[in-house]
Parts: C-alpha cells; structure tokens; sequence
C-alpha cells in the first residue's frame, strides 16, 4: 500500500506534526510519532500498530523491512524536513497507536522487579529509565502523574526499548493498593544518611523502587507511604543524583 505525497497540506503529512509537537492531539487521536530507521525497524520488529509510515526517495533503499499491510507514504526531501524532529534525518517516519494502559493488576506480580516512577517531568529521563528497565530485565515501569510517555524526545530516548517494556500509568492510591496485595515491599529512593544502603539491600522477593521528581525528589508522604527506604550512598561532595542515573543504578542491584 504505497502512495506519492508532495503537498506539505496532505491531511497525513498535517496530523504527524500536529502528533509531534503536541500532547494534546496525541491523547485525542491515541497515536504518536516515531522517526528513525533503528527506532521504526524495532517498531516494525515488534508488531507495533502503526498506522503509516512516510519515507522519502532516497531512504527507500535502506529500509527492506517496511510492513506490506501498513499504508507506506513515499515524500520528498523537503517535506521529510519539515517532518524531521532531529538535525541529520535519516528521512523515515511513523505515526504509530497508542497501546491501551494496561491495568496495574495485570502488570505486578508477586516476585516481580519493579521501578515506579513518580512526577518525573523530563522526558529524556523517562525514556532513558524505560531503555535501562529492557536492559536490565525489570519486570515493569510504573508512571505516577509523569510527563507524557509519548513525548517525541522521550521516544527517542527509549531506543525502541518503548515496544518491549510493560508501562502503567496509574494513581499513587492505585500503586499501593496493588503492590500491598501482591506483596511487594515498596522501597522509596531518598536522600537520607538514615536510610538504608543500596549496597546492603538484596532484593531476594518481590520489590519495587519509587524514584522521585527531578528537582524534589520524592514528597515525604509518599517516602513515608513505602514499606522501606533506600539510599546510594557516594563519596566526596556529591549529594545527589540525575534521576536517570539514580535509577540505571538500582535497577541494577534490584535485579543482578
């Protein structure tokens, strides 16, 4: 299913930047967009539901894997620019749907390794910690009022790691309610020369880490809330942590 586009008026070519450049129409339509052969190649790799993809002329070459059931829109140079969200575009482009949100129930189980992310608001941290939780082998991410997962810039960041990772965006209520009954200790990530060491911590049963907003880290009532709280503790004046980096680090303990 192949189609010329040349107008920068084409209703596809105005719904992928409307997608792009705001969240808005992203939760009204349930679709977002990609851009990148690694990042629609993986996408395509796993049976993501895309609705289209744009590419121009001299991309077509490189790019075998484009799906026979999936509308393929072939652009010119200028309008893959237009399109383009990074400098250097590779010329390739998807507009993609929206999975639903799973329910929390269906995502925690009782051994399970888990990190809930709460108010993060950066999206190359999102998806840097949504990338490092597929490496890793976490068993799931959990999003409490974060910034849009499907921000362009958080999709890039993941790495296509966004196709492979269980995501929930669930209430702190929620979380709680469904991590008691399964249960999973609750450990809040902090800044406390009273709690206790990363190093020191096993992780044998079922856990989940909550690491907080970038700037305040996480509010004392929900630290309070977590059955356990935890610390990296580190040499020299350093006090804290980039809130991806915070994180890389006790994924890897939480699941080594």
């Amino acid at each position: 299913m192949q189609q010329t586009v040349t107008s920068k008026d084409n209703p596809s070519i105005k719904l992928f930047q409307k997608l792009s450049s705001n969240k808005k129409y992203r939760s009204e339509y349930r679709m977002f967009t990609l851009e990148g052969l690694r990042l629609i190649k993986d996408a395509v790799n796993e049976n993501a539901p895309l609705h289209c993809i744009f590419i121009t002329e001299g991309c077509m070459e490189k790019a075998d894997f484009l799906p026979k059931d999936v509308q393929t829109i072939i652009i010119s140079d200028e309008l893959g620019k237009r399109l383009a969200m990074t400098e250097g575009t590779q010329g390739i482009f998807a507009i993609c749907r929206m999975p639903e949100n799973p329910n929390i129930s269906s995502v925690i189980k009782s051994s399970g390794k888990y990190i809930v992310l709460h108010n993060l608001q950066d999206p190359g941290n999102m998806g840097t910690i949504i990338r490092t939780a597929d490496a890793m082998g976490v068993d799931g991410v959990i999003a409490i009022n974060c910034c849009d997962i499907y921000n362009p810039k958080t999709i890039r960041s993941t790495m296509g790691s966004l196709f492979r990772t269980k995501l929930c965006i669930c209430g702190e209520e929620e979380a709680f309610t469904e991590l008691t009954s399964k249960g999973i200790t609750s450990y809040a990530s902090v800044i406390d020369s009273d709690a206790q060491s990363l190093a020191d911590i096993s992780f044998e049963e079922g856990a989940a880490v909550f690491i907080g907003n970038e700037g305040n880290g996480l509010p004392s009532e929900t630290a309070d809330r977590c059955s356990k709280k935890l610390t990296i503790k580190m040499n020299g004046n350093v006090n804290s942590l980039n809130a991806a980096t915070a994180a890389s680090i006790i994924m890897w303990e939480l699941t080594k």
